[in-house]
């Protein structure tokens, strides 16, 4: 594992009866980079998400975040308890519905995970949340609860409450696929300002504007498996793998010019 390395994942397998979802994938994540995966519905970039936070368990192969290793397989023993709390805590999480807490004000359910999971003090988690909010462009929405807000306001939410927690490494999964067209835009934006800011982020999308324009590496899986990955625009504008360059062909449309 490289020193800038924050993530190391080596031959991960993960089935569901006899469909295997996740074969044997190797991949790495520096400190600061922006890695997206890209991919057919069903080709396991979601269930590779969810292994790496533990909310699914593999079967095989090795997970190393930053000076912490966990191998799987019989015999191997993995973290429970306060220890899995611990390990979850280094990601934080953003899924493609909200989950907010439809009984909390915005500011309330930025503060929940500090004051519930940290055991922090309101006084102390208030201003924490109230800046996360500023970050996303909603400091005025404190005193709003979430269904007086739109679908990507609510997604913005999640985004604070989740950065929250001060995690190490933030998880996108699908984040604006619930969205109306109209509101995908502000919930990007406020995933770009992250990447300038250094946040390691791994990203699942389809999103190929978004992954060309902030992406420092694009990994496509295809069947459970990486079938290529490099450079976002060489791998969006010039693929070498016959399935890469299959998928891509419906965005080369879409694909415009650089954003300045």
């Amino acid at each position: 594992m490289t020193n800038s390395a924050m993530v190391r994942v080596e031959g991960l397998r993960k089935s569901y009866g006899a469909v295997e979802a996740v074969r044997g994938v190797t991949l790495e994540v520096q400190r600061g980079e922006v890695v997206v995966v890209i991919g057919p519905s069903g080709c396991g970039k979601s269930t590779l998400l969810r292994c790496l936070n533990l909310l699914e368990e593999p079967q095989a192969g090795s997970l190393q975040v930053l000076d912490r290793k966990i191998e799987f397989g019989p015999g191997k023993r993995l973290p429970h308890g306060r220890d899995l709390a611990r390990f979850r805590a280094r990601f934080g999480m953003v899924f493609q519905q909200f989950d907010l807490f439809p009984h909390m004000t915005v500011l309330q359910n930025v503060m929940s995970g500090p004051v519930i999971v940290k055991k922090m003090a309101k006084a102390e988690a208030e201003p924490i949340a109230r800046e996360l909010l500023g970050k996303v462009g909603l400091a005025a929405f404190t005193t709003r609860f979430p269904r007086e807000l739109s679908g990507g306001q609510q997604q913005r939410v999640a985004i604070a409450r989740a950065m929250a927690m001060q995690p190490e490494i933030m998880l996108f999964d699908e984040v604006t696929s619930a969205l109306d067209p109209e509101l995908v835009g502000e919930v990007l934006d406020v995933m770009q300002r992250l990447a300038i800011d250094g946040t390691t982020m791994i990203v699942v999308t389809h999103e190929m504007n978004f992954a060309r324009d902030v992406a420092d590496r694009v990994i496509v899986m295809d069947a459970g498996q990486v079938v290529e990955q490099g450079k976002a625009e060489e791998v969006l504008l010039a693929p070498t793998n016959p399935r890469t360059a299959s998928f891509l062909a419906r965005f080369h449309s879409t694909i415009g010019e650089r954003k300045t």
